[in-house]
């Protein structure tokens, strides 16, 4: 058995609305279509995976892999409560443990995300649920959208 440990974004957006008649901001949520097993999760990678990784805090893997990986850049706002699964690897049973935070979306080009995600897109609040593919992402975006909405003025 082995553990890994990975950190990662919930990373959102405030869209002006078009209809003059609304006042309100519409929030947008960033998810990425991982390119190999195709499913749409939230960005994440693991803590100290390389050489030159070694030493980088929770918070700074995260946002180094929301950049990576979706072209993003993210400002941390809070973190969440960690997420915990298991699954098999070329035969190992692996128990991996995910810091996500609640990141502000700070400029970037979704456009130029890496090679690991096929798609990265910015899905309105009530569409990210059925977009995501696994339970441990969708348990964390139940956590983020209570709280997006509790510090929310």
């Amino acid at each position: 058995m082995k553990f890994e440990f990975s950190a990662g974004g919930i990373v959102y957006k405030s869209q002006k609305s078009k209809v003059k008649s609304q006042k309100d901001d519409k929030i947008m949520i960033l998810v990425s279509q991982h390119s190999q097993h195709h499913g749409w999760v939230f960005p994440k990678g693991l803590i100290g995976d390389k050489e030159e990784f070694k030493g980088q805090t929770k918070e700074e893997t995260a946002i180094r892999e929301v950049e990576e990986e979706t072209g993003a850049k993210g400002k941390i706002i809070k973190p969440l409560t960690p997420v915990t699964y298991w699954y098999v690897f070329r035969e190992e049973k692996i128990k991996k443990t995910v810091y996500y935070f609640i990141m502000e979306y700070m400029g970037g080009d979704i456009t130029k995300h890496d090679k690991e995600m096929e798609n990265v897109e910015w899905l309105p609040v009530d569409e990210v649920e059925k977009r995501l593919t696994y339970k441990s992402d969708k348990k964390v975006w139940k956590e983020a959208e209570k709280q997006m909405y509790l510090s929310s003025p």
